[in-house]
């Protein structure tokens, strides 16, 4: 059986197709993807970071989050590869529905 293929780190024109598909995420020093979402309150801000929580935990892939209140700001990239690998952005578009779906 072979060995599993690492993922591997998005550069230049794959980097800015997987961004132009995550919406309202930014892209810092091509090493991380990052978004700040408000909220009313603390308690619907906290709502929505234990929200990411489950969706981090069933994928295996835990953003960085710094909650305040009425915001979060979310941070996301690959320890592995230093970088953003497609597992960043898939991540990505899923908070964003999730996001969504609170209005």
């Amino acid at each position: 059986m072979p060995p599993e293929k690492k993922p591997g780190r998005l550069k230049g024109k794959l980097l800015q197709e997987s961004l132009r598909k995550a919406s309202g995420w930014k892209c810092i020093r091509q090493h991380h993807i990052a978004r700040e979402f408000a909220f009313n309150d603390f308690k619907q801000a906290l709502g929505f970071v234990n929200r990411i929580g489950k969706i981090a935990e069933r994928m295996n892939h835990h953003p960085s989050i710094q909650l305040d209140w009425g915001k979060a700001k979310v941070s996301i990239w690959t320890h592995k590869i230093n970088g953003l690998g497609e597992k960043d952005f898939e991540l990505a578009r899923k908070i964003s529905e999730e996001f969504k779906k609170k209005r």
